[in-house]
């Protein structure tokens, strides 16, 4: 715990003081008539500090009534029992800072002072008004710094059986924002996935219900089973003739085509036999000899030979075709295959219906596919949101248990550091200091004071920081308890010049305000 004590604050022209010293006891009473520089006392300490006044704003501390041509302050602070001397001194509206009676740059002299305390703390713990200033976000961080958040596992001891076993594994890898992040994502993404699988389930149903038979599929192949019979019979003697038919064409064509090489071999017959056989060579023009004669009119006659004999086979494959003929009779399948359409006329319908009970099946099977996606996807869907509610659950057992561990420091004040959407249920940061019931907005000036001083109380035993507070318009208040630290009261008593008291640990009283 770091204690700060006050021992002795000089003033040297500063706003209502032209020189005044004052010695700091555990109390310090500031009293006088209104205009007689009590409060210049405290606001001069912050401006040495942080050449500001008692709430962070800009003070001017130059002489009210008169022309001075510097102003200066000094403080003798004793830091855990270290004494330290620190003074400002501003001259021709230049400020040069000391530590120890040492110049000291003023980046150097802030560095020095904000290594004693924070800011935003000492201006906390001194002036019990100032936090109340400050936005709501910055009363939170502050006094949030000092406690710390409830440990995973004593929030998840709080939560419901399965939202625990849920969640815990999720924990150990995420926070427990990033997991609200990761799943609200993929809500967002299942939520579409859902809507499409129920779109395509409704779709397919509808095609299964236009695609619905109308005749039971037995009755159908019972009714179909005989004309199929007939048809196939049918077939078998329009095949058959279409055998026969086709041969008759087919011979008829082959004839027709031996008639006519027939005939070419007439005229080819014709030529031959009148061929003569020359009686010279066709290429030298020299005459034949005998011999040559003799092998001219053999050669003649063996193609002669050939001639008579392809012809004869000619004669004899036309004569064979039409012996074929003979014996086949051309079949008229005209009736046949008018039998044949009225059957098919029959057996389409049926075959179509038929056909739907094959088609119903498969969107049968697409239905029940799609039902079953649908509920997969419902299940991770579910999921998420059971996680999600999880994480909303977990974030408001978790702000109770931190609330619980706050409001535990106070005895008087109540402070609320959550609000819920009406929304969405969402657990929002908030914050809000009551007493009694009352904002502190609404508060009295003495109940401010005292709300000011548990709440100060509270920060100084958190951040193990002591330091000495004052209280203005002390007379505002009758009862309080004494606060942690130095204690600088400021009451107005009408008709009466300015006078400090400080009173020791033996609780005499003495005067200690020296005027020059």
């Amino acid at each position: 715990m770091k204690k700060i004590e006050f021992k002795e604050l000089k003033l040297i022209d500063f706003q209502a003081h032209s020189d005044i010293l004052v010695s700091f006891g555990e109390r310090t009473d500031i009293t006088g008539d209104n205009g007689e520089g009590k409060s210049t006392i405290p606001q001069s300490i912050t401006w040495l500090l942080y050449n500001t006044d008692a709430f962070g704003s800009k003070l001017d501390p130059t002489p009210i009534t008169y022309d001075s041509d510097e102003t200066k302050v000094s403080l003798l602070l004793e830091v855990d029992g270290k004494q330290v001397l620190l003074e400002r001194v501003l001259k021709k509206s230049k400020s040069q800072c000391y530590v120890n009676e040492v110049p000291t740059p003023a980046t150097k002299f802030n560095n020095f002072v904000s290594e004693l305390f924070d800011k935003d703390l000492f201006f906390s713990l001194y002036n019990p008004n100032y936090f109340f200033t400050m936005h709501w976000e910055k009363q939170r961080a502050i006094l949030l710094q000092y406690v710390s958040a409830p440990l995973k596992k004593e929030v998840l001891k709080h939560m419901l059986d399965k939202q625990s076993e849920v969640l815990e594994p999720l924990l150990k890898k995420q926070s427990i924002d990033d997991i609200k992040a990761a799943h609200s994502d993929k809500k967002k993404r299942l939520d579409k996935q859902y809507s499409a699988a129920q779109s395509k389930t409704k779709t397919l149903k509808e095609q299964l219900e236009y695609h619905a038979p109308s005749v039971p599929l037995e009755s159908l192949q019972a009714e179909l089973k005989p004309l199929l019979k007939q048809r196939a019979e049918l077939d078998e003697i329009n095949d058959s003739a279409s055998d026969v038919n086709i041969r008759i064409n087919t011979l008829n064509t082959q004839i027709h085509n031996l008639n006519r090489e027939r005939d070419s071999m007439k005229n080819d017959w014709s030529l031959l036999k009148e061929e003569k056989i020359e009686d010279h060579c066709r290429v030298c023009k020299q005459p034949l000899q005998d011999d040559s004669l003799k092998a001219a009119e053999e050669e003649k006659q063996q193609r002669i030979g050939k001639f008579k004999t392809s012809f004869n086979t000619v004669i004899a494959q036309r004569k064979k075709l039409e012996e074929e003929l003979k014996t086949l009779e051309y079949i008229d399948v005209s009736e046949t295959r008018e039998k044949l359409n009225e059957l098919q006329s029959k057996i389409e319908p049926l075959e179509k219906e038929i056909a739907k009970h094959k088609d119903y099946k498969h969107y049968v099977e697409q239905v029940e596919q799609a039902k079953v996606e649908e509920k997969e996807c419902l299940e991770t869907l579910n999921e998420s949101i059971f996680i999600l509610d999880g994480i909303k659950d977990y974030k408001a057992k978790e702000a109770e248990l931190q609330a619980e561990k706050v409001q535990a420091l106070f005895t008087t004040l109540s402070v609320r550091l959550f609000k819920q959407n009406k929304t969405d249920g969402e657990i929002k940061s908030d914050f809000e200091i009551e007493m009694d019931g009352k904002p502190y907005s609404k508060l009295s000036l003495s109940e401010t004071i005292k709300a000011g001083l548990e709440l100060r109380d509270v920060l100084s035993a958190q951040s193990e920081l002591i330091t000495p507070v004052f209280i203005d318009n002390a007379e505002s208040i009758t009862k309080f308890k004494e606060p942690l630290g130095q204690l600088i009261l400021c009451r107005v008593v009408a008709g009466q010049e300015l006078k400090v008291e400080s009173i020791s640990d033996d609780d005499e009283i003495t005067v200690d305000i020296e005027v020059i």
